[in-house]
This record gives structure tokens, C-alpha cells and sequence, in this order.
């Protein structure tokens, strides 16, 4: 049996990078899978991949900047299936901005994508799960950079911050329902999308994953595919009892010096 046989699963923003290793990763533990974006080519691709290997999937179109998408991408989802289970919140946007060269509407972008889209998200799942009296889990994808983060970092880390305390504040208020909420804050990771943000910021070359690589503790950026596995496995009932947890998924030690 799988961790999440039967379960319906939302994951915002799983067409590429994290989402979609979280997407693969449910659906291979028995989920019924909806994935959204703003996208419809890659999210349409992903699911037809994981229907033609035998999986249960669906792509619902939505920007989630916009909260009524947000929530609409729920009502879709419990249309389709009469209910949803467990929902991850991997949607992000990470351009940069200092404290002194960010624009309002820069702030504004990464308050909609990183903070307001997860909030209403939320919102829609959790209102469904305590009209039907049932349990439910929540997984938001967060960044060790809420800790602190680069200078370069500053509307991203505010929002990401905000993530943090929703997370927790969630939890407290819905343990009685049985709905655990956590969060996992992850560290540098290799996905399609650090990749477009290393070449555009910072000039990275094509071999920036070899060079980052070297300079890390385990020899490797963070792996979607193994945060994705952590993922399920918050999401099922093998995590037990745990809610309100924000967990740092990371090989920097938060704290630790040289």
C-alpha cells in the first residue's frame, strides 16, 4: 500500500521543479493528484506523463497571485473528486530585491505569490475539510532564507517569514479539526527554475550546479526528488500527531559557525 492511497491531493504551483517532484511522488504512493499553475503546457504535459503511467492526475489552470484563482483551483478540485485530502503549497517566486532597490511592486509580487496564495489556498482546502468533519494535512514549501536570507533576498525572506507564522498559526487554530499543517523550510535546490534565476541574477554558466556543488557540505544542491519523499511523508498518517512544525530541510546548520 501506499503512504497516500486514496488520498486527493492538491499541489499548488506542481508543474515544474519541487511541485512536480511532489506531484510524481504522490502519485506513486497512491493519490489522486490535481496540479495547478499558471502555465497549461507544462502542467498538462506533467499529467498526461503520470496518466499514461497508470496514475490518477488532473491540471487546473490558475494564477494564484489572484486569491479567487486560488481558491477557485480548490472548488475545481473538490468538484472532481467531492473532497480534497492534503494540499501543498510549492508555488514561489524568488526575483531579487534588496531593501533599498525593491519597488512596491516588486514587494507586491512576491506578497501575492509567496504569502496571499498559500493564505487562500489554505483558506478554501480547510473550509472543505470542516464542512465534511473530516482530518486533512497541509504542507507548505518554505526557504531556510526566512531565517535571515541574502541581502539580495529581501521581499522573498519578508513574505517567506509571513509563511512561517501562517503556518504555525493555522495549525494552532485547526488542531481540533484534526488538520495538521507544516512546513518545510529547504535550503539551495536543483530545479529548472534556480537554474533560469542563476543564469539571469547572478551570470552563472552551465556548470553553476558543479561549482555550488563543490562548495556544499554533502557535495550536492538539495534534490527535488528527496524533499518530495519528505513531503509525502508529512502529508500521510505516518508523521503521526505532528502539526505547527516548520522544519529546516537543509545541510547549513542554522546557528552554526566556523
Amino acid at each position: 500500500m501506499g503512504l497516500l492511497d486514496d488520498k486527493v491531493v492538491l499541489v499548488g504551483g506542481g508543474s515544474q521543479g519541487v511541485g512536480a517532484a511532489i506531484t510524481r511522488a504522490a502519485v506513486r504512493e497512491g493519490a489522486v493528484v490535481a496540479v495547478s499553475g499558471r502555465r497549461a503546457e507544462p502542467g498538462e504535459a506533467l499529467v498526461e506523463e503520470l496518466v499514461a503511467a497508470g496514475g490518477k492526475a488532473m491540471f487546473v489552470r490558475a494564477d494564484l497571485a489572484d486569491p479567487e484563482q486560488a481558491k477557485a483551483s480548490v472548488a475545481q478540485v473538490v468538484a472532481a473528486y467531492g473532497r480534497i485530502d492534503c494540499l501543498v503549497n510549492s508555488a514561489g517566486l524568488t526575483s531579487r530585491g534588496t531593501l533599498l532597490d525593491t519597488t512596491p511592486e516588486l514587494f507586491d509580487a512576491h506578497i501575492a505569490i509567496n504569502l496571499k496564495a498559500p493564505f487562500f489556498t489554505m483558506q478554501a482546502a480547510v473550509a472543505d475539510m470542516v464542512a465534511r468533519k473530516a482530518p486533512g494535512t497541509i504542507v507548505n514549501i518554505i526557504t531556510s532564507s526566512a531565517h535571515g536570507g541574502q541581502p539580495f533576498l529581501a521581499p522573498y525572506v519578508a513574505a517567506k517569514a509571513g509563511l512561517i507564522g501562517l503556518t504555525r498559526n493555522a495549525a494552532h487554530a485547526h488542531r481540533w479539526d484534526r488538520i495538521r499543517i507544516n512546513g518545510l523550510n529547504i535550503g539551495w535546490t536543483a530545479t529548472e527554475g534556480e537554474d533560469a534565476t542563476q543564469k539571469t541574477f547572478h551570470g552563472a554558466g552551465d556548470d553553476w550546479r558543479e561549482q555550488a556543488a563543490a562548495r556544499l557540505p554533502m557535495g550536492k544542491l538539495g534534490q527535488p526528488d528527496e524533499i518530495a519523499d519528505f513531503v509525502v511523508f508529512l502529508l500521510s498518517d505516518r508523521s503521526g500527531v505532528v502539526t505547527g512544525s516548520v522544519i529546516d530541510w537543509d545541510q547549513n546548520v542554522l546557528g552554526g559557525l566556523d
